[in-house]
């Protein structure tokens, strides 16, 4: 999953030693730079910025993995160096390390916040970094943004032995999932669900429960995961948002989203709770 791991220490400055190797996670477009290797691939390590001819759009110093530094870049679309290329992060689950994984979700978002926010929301002046924070900070009106979290709220809706799974424009063929919405302003996460389900399929549920929580950098988002049970209703969607809706057994199950999503975790979570009876 895109967690960062327990051995991961972040800080904005690095330490004195600088000339220990570090982990170089660096992105163009919102692709990770990886070198393939005979069982997956790897990242770039120097103990300074590797590419002399190749200079980044920005840096950032993201902390330590065990003992070893990280540093963020980006760079432009330029061709990667032999023997490197550029991936999509979620095309590289299971193929990079997982620890390496998850700080590279945090290096995106990282990346991200840093990119756009470059100018001051309030009054338009250049921002700046405060070295010992993870802030931009305007020196005009003094402003300051910290990297951004949208939480979404996931649910797994069970009616028996049935889930609910839908069905949205953007997913790949033939592909369900459990539904899923951002949180408004002012809203709690349960008045968010019971909203999401109500405006996405017309039911109401009951007995909400928390599941688990996951960073999904795509590009900021928190998943917060719940389960809850059928209430009232019946099934009905716009066809817009969403194009389909329905109750699958766990012998009948769909195409399922990818195995390092919270959505994931939640359809095989059902499926093991119905085969243990």
């Amino acid at each position: 999953m895109l967690t960062l791991p327990d051995d991961f220490q972040p800080t904005p400055l690095p330490t004195a030693d600088t000339d220990r190797p570090a982990w170089w996670l660096v992105f163009a477009g919102g692709e990770l730079l990886v070198r393939p290797t005979a069982t997956g691939v790897d990242l770039p390590m120097a103990s300074r910025w590797p590419f002399a001819k190749w200079p980044p759009v920005r840096c950032l110093y993201l902390g330590t993995l065990g003992d070893r530094p990280c540093h963020a870049a980006e760079v432009d679309n330029a061709s990667p160096p032999p023997g490197l290329r550029f991936e999509s992060v979620r095309g590289l689950w299971t193929r990079l390390d997982e620890r390496l994984l998850g700080v590279a979700g945090h290096a995106l978002q990282l990346i991200e916040w840093d990119r756009t926010h470059q100018f001051c929301g309030r009054c338009g002046t250049p921002t700046q970094r405060l070295g010992d924070q993870r802030v931009r900070h305007c020196p005009a009106c003094g402003l300051e943004a910290y990297p951004r979290l949208s939480p979404v709220v996931m649910m797994r809706i069970r009616r028996g032995r049935e889930i609910l799974l839908a069905r949205a424009p953007r997913f790949a063929p033939g592909v369900y999932s459990v539904l899923a919405g951002f949180v408004e302003a002012g809203e709690t996460l349960e008045q968010a669900l019971h909203r999401e389900v109500a405006e996405e399929v017309g039911i109401r549920v009951r007995n909400l429960r928390y599941f688990a929580s996951q960073s999904w950098p795509f590009p900021h988002s928190l998943m917060v995961a719940f389960t809850a049970e059928y209430a009232e209703g019946e099934v009905r969607v716009d066809g817009q948002e969403l194009l389909d809706a329905r109750w699958f057994e766990p012998e009948d199950l769909p195409g399922l989203p990818t195995p390092m999503s919270m959505a994931w975790r939640l359809i095989q979570d059902f499926v093991a709770r119905e085969r243990a009876g």
